[in-house]
């Protein structure tokens, strides 16, 4: 489940004799970026989150044991999602209530599941449909002023006797609740009934309790470390009466053991190949191909030798090229424990990893196609050491049979990783950088392009865009001229299925996906020696 943090809010009292308990303002502001609980940035489109259906509950700090209200009133607008939400009559309630006036606590935070969704080049998951599940209060937000709660419309029942010392003993009677008459105490002017109770004794806190309390932080963590160490004094005399010394091999109940996130990330999610030529949309048909028309024949012109002589006349053939979509497509099941007892949550961990198979599979078939599609220039780079001649001399030979085919001129340098070493690796007579890269800010001398140096970064070659991929296989280089390589995809779709038989939920993802190559010409390959 993705946890979103709103913004701030401020704090109105109820109006008149009749106590509010209501809280209203914007739960998500769509197309701002955020970062989420795992470390993921998304963004949310207009229309993405349900009007309608079941309520999504109010709870304190994504906390599903600390439910405080539900939310009563949600409005779709252009700019961001609205909402009221009903805050409990209860001890909870009162207390949310309290905090939300002194500004302890003063944002929300949304816990949806996305339903439909895809990434950008940049990684930012861009949500279209999600399952809206729950409203948090908490005390940290990502959005700041852009997505606020409004007003908070609260005042709290009192019970007269409570309005007492603390050695006042208040005696529980039992009425019918029409019969029960007291003022509504305004949760603008704390009270101290609020505070005049017997102080709480807190049992000692589990490893779990003070890991949550501490990324919670604030009055929530003092007040559990201060737990903490009044149970630490009043088992005091039991733990010196322990025979021998205590080392915590003898106490692991009692050790906190930190998860910290995000979760360590060992495989980039990038496309190089789908980012550096473009994706178009998918034709949203019905079938599963659809044609691609290209020209095979043009007209022709030519000079008129006499006057009245017939002219050139050539006959334009249009072919229909068949593009077939592919579908794509992963899928995990998860034990109901392993998505409620994780933090973080493995659900969205797991989610995130498929989604990210899923992208780089797409970027696979897209150099697979690509690499399919090239005419063999006939061009060998000779790698020779500290003589580049020859790797001029079949670049330009691969250009020339572009640009002699079309008339235009290339526009990539396509090349697997083991090629980008070799471009790397290049030196002149001086022993110098063939291919300049930039450290530090400063351009290396030579300036026939840049490689980047070993970081990913403006990479050319002879003013060709360079494209390292690891999907392409060892010793590929392609010089392309982009608009003869197509590719088309649709968004990713998520899918959930429940199995009450064992417990378990199966997610999948998929989108359709196709390439298509306009001009093999275009795609020249050299051979490395």
């Amino acid at each position: 489940m993705i946890k979103l943090i709103a913004g701030d809010f401020t704090l109105d009292a109820a109006q008149g004799d009749q106590p509010r308990r209501s809280i209203s303002g914007t739960a998500v502001p769509y197309n701002v970026p955020a970062i989420v609980s795992d470390g993921t940035a998304v963004i949310f489109r207009p229309g993405s989150l349900p009007v309608t259906g079941k309520a999504p509950r109010l709870f304190m700090y994504h906390d599903a044991s600390q439910p405080v209200g539900v939310v009563t009133e949600r409005v779709d607008t252009e700019q961001g999602m609205m909402f009221t939400a009903k805050i409990s009559a209860t001890t909870l309630g009162n207390d949310a209530l309290v905090m939300a006036q002194d500004g302890t606590i003063d944002q929300v935070s949304v816990g949806v599941n996305p339903v439909k969704f895809s990434y950008d080049d940049e990684g930012t998951m861009v949500i279209e449909e999600a399952s809206w599940m729950e409203l948090s209060l908490v005390p940290i937000g990502a959005f700041g002023d852009m997505a606020n709660i409004a007003t908070v419309a609260a005042s709290i029942h009192q019970e007269p006797e409570e309005i007492s010392t603390m050695e006042t003993e208040v005696q529980e009677q039992e009425q019918p609740m029409s019969e029960v008459s007291t003022p509504a105490v305004e949760a603008t002017i704390p009270t101290a009934p609020l505070f005049a109770q017997a102080k709480r004794e807190f049992p000692m806190p589990s490893a779990s309790e003070v890991l949550a309390a501490y990324h919670i932080g604030g009055d929530t963590y003092l007040k559990v470390s201060d737990a903490f160490k009044q149970a630490q004094r009043k088992n005091q005399t039991a733990l010196q009466a322990a025979a021998g010394d205590i080392v915590t091999g003898d106490t692991p109940g009692l050790l906190n053991i930190p998860v910290l996130g995000p979760l360590f990330q060992d495989l980039n999610f990038v496309r190089p190949v789908v980012s550096a030529f473009g994706a178009r949309a998918m034709p949203q048909t019905t079938s599963r191909q659809f044609v691609r028309p290209t020209i095979t024949t043009h007209t022709s012109a030519a000079v008129q030798t006499n006057q009245l002589d017939a002219v050139s006349a050539t006959t334009m053939v249009i072919a229909a090229n068949t593009v077939t979509k592919s579908t794509v497509a992963g899928q995990v099941t998860l034990s109901v424990q392993d998505i409620d007892f994780t933090d973080p949550s493995a659900l969205q961990l797991v989610l995130n990893d498929l989604a990210g198979e899923v992208l780089i599979k797409t970027d696979d078939i897209a150099a697979d196609a690509l690499v399919a599609g090239k005419t063999a220039s006939g061009s060998t780079w000779t790698v020779t050491a500290n003589d580049p001649s020859s790797l001029i001399e079949s670049l330009y030979d691969a250009a020339r049979e572009i640009t002699e085919d079309s008339n235009y001129f290339p526009t990539h340098l396509c090349v697997s990783p083991d090629v980008w070493q070799k471009l790397g690796q290049q030196l002149d007579g001086s022993k110098r950088p063939v291919l300049g890269y930039t450290t530090n800010g400063v351009i290396g001398q030579n300036s026939i392009g840049r490689v980047g140096g070993l970081a990913y970064n403006a990479m050319d070659v002879f003013g060709l865009d360079l494209v390292v991929d690891n999907n392409f296989a060892s010793g590929t280089m392609l010089v392309v001229y982009a608009p003869g390589f197509e590719i088309y995809e649709s968004g990713a779709s998520l899918q959930s299925f429940e199995n009450p038989s064992t417990l378990g939920r199966t997610l999948s993802i998929h989108q359709y996906f196709a390439t298509f190559v306009a001009k093999s010409s275009f795609i020249q390959s050299i051979t490395i020696a």
